[in-house]
């Protein structure tokens, strides 16, 4: 019960729990976040490649209000205004093409792989 902590001992420790908790993030497959620009009334890029667990964000630079939503409307950013983000997680099966809700000219799709 006596034992004295060392100041090199309280390193090596965090950095064990620190090493601990980074392969465990690794492990749960955390996935990759893809943006996406929403600028000039495009989706830029048009298309991305992306991987089941993955993030793709939409953030919206023009002065008009946007949205990312699948054609067949199983997913949606809702509104995003100027300097907002929205996101989704890739999962399984969901639609990979998706328009502007509110400019519907605008379009854009992701593969998964």
């Amino acid at each position: 019960m006596g034992q004295k902590f060392s100041r090199r001992n309280l390193i090596v420790g965090a950095a064990a729990s620190a090493a601990v908790l980074t392969s465990a993030a690794k492990a749960t497959g955390t996935g990759t976040i893809h943006n996406v620009t929403i600028k000039a009334f495009n989706f830029e890029p048009v298309h991305l490649k992306v991987r089941i667990g993955d993030t793709i964000r939409w953030t919206n630079h023009d002065l008009a209000p946007h949205s990312a939503t699948a054609e067949e409307f199983g997913w949606d950013t809702n509104e995003l205004a100027k300097n907002e983000s929205g996101e989704i997680t890739v999962t399984e099966g969901m639609e990979t093409s998706y328009f502007c809700a509110f400019h519907p000219h605008m379009k854009g799709t992701f593969g998964v792989s």
